[in-house]
């Protein structure tokens, strides 16, 4: 059971790579211009991975959006979606998005705190309701060169990070990599729900926002591998961004 466990996984990994690959040829590589991807024989070998593994990939990239695999054609690329840098259906790190803008991220107005779990946040989070339960607040406001562009509040059950000191961590890095480097938690998915908001007077004031400006909420739950929610995540966006979402109907 264990090989087998361990074959399939091996699996998904090639074909997580090939499917990173590949996305990074259609909009950087040797198929940035290409209006179709050539046979899966020929990608395989291009690869230097297994037609398993690239039809696994292709797979993938089609659920994305990316490509569009027709009986008789061959598999067409859809530019457009290819090109979108900000996808609210994706994993966004903001931190990369002010990048792909050319402008360099930082955090500023940093706090972490300590506090106790209130009923939805233990809902939230799965956290069982005997016993005082508590949670790690870390809230900062992001700036895009010298422009505030966000402010979040990422949420944690303080389990999570076991016997760790929290003021020997970097709390200024992005929440997922906080997650994996010292809770042992890679972030799979997330549940997110999208609200139009004026903001707290706190939160427009940290952004500096003009009266008629509104704001994007993001109140996002976060999933492990093992679908368990490990990190609640509330985000106000500026006008700064541009985002986009794919609705995949066939």
């Amino acid at each position: 059971m264990k090989k087998e466990t361990e074959t399939r996984l091996g699996g998904e990994l090639r074909s997580r790579a090939a499917a990173d690959r590949l996305a990074y040829e259609l909009r950087h590589g040797v198929y940035a211009e290409a209006e179709q991807l050539p046979s899966e024989v020929e990608l395989a070998e291009f690869l230097g991975l297994s037609r398993t593994a690239v039809r696994d990939a292709l797979s993938e990239l089609e659920r994305a959006g990316y490509l569009e695999r027709v009986r008789g054609i061959g598999t067409l690329i859809n530019r457009d979606i290819t090109n979108v840098e900000n996808r609210m259906d994706k994993k966004l790190e903001f931190y990369k998005m002010i990048r792909a803008i050319g402008k360099e991220p930082h955090s500023d107005s940093l706090t972490v705190t300590k506090e106790p779990a209130n009923p939805d946040m233990l809902r939230r989070l799965g956290l069982p309701h005997e016993g005082p339960q508590t949670l790690v607040f870390v809230r900062r406001r992001v700036l895009a060169d010298d422009t505030p562009v966000l402010f979040s509040t990422d949420i944690l059950p303080l389990a999570l990070f076991e016997e760790k000191r929290l003021d020997r961590i970097d709390f200024s890095r992005p929440i997922f990599e906080i997650a994996a480097a010292y809770c042992h938690t890679e972030v799979t998915q997330t549940l997110a729900h999208l609200h139009a908001v004026t903001g707290s007077p706190g939160v427009r004031r940290q952004l500096g926002l003009r009266t008629d400006q509104a704001l994007l909420r993001l109140d996002e739950t976060c999933y492990s591998r093992l679908c368990k929610p490990v990190i609640c995540c509330q985000t106000w966006y500026t006008d700064f961004f541009d985002f986009a979402m794919v609705r995949k109907l066939v």
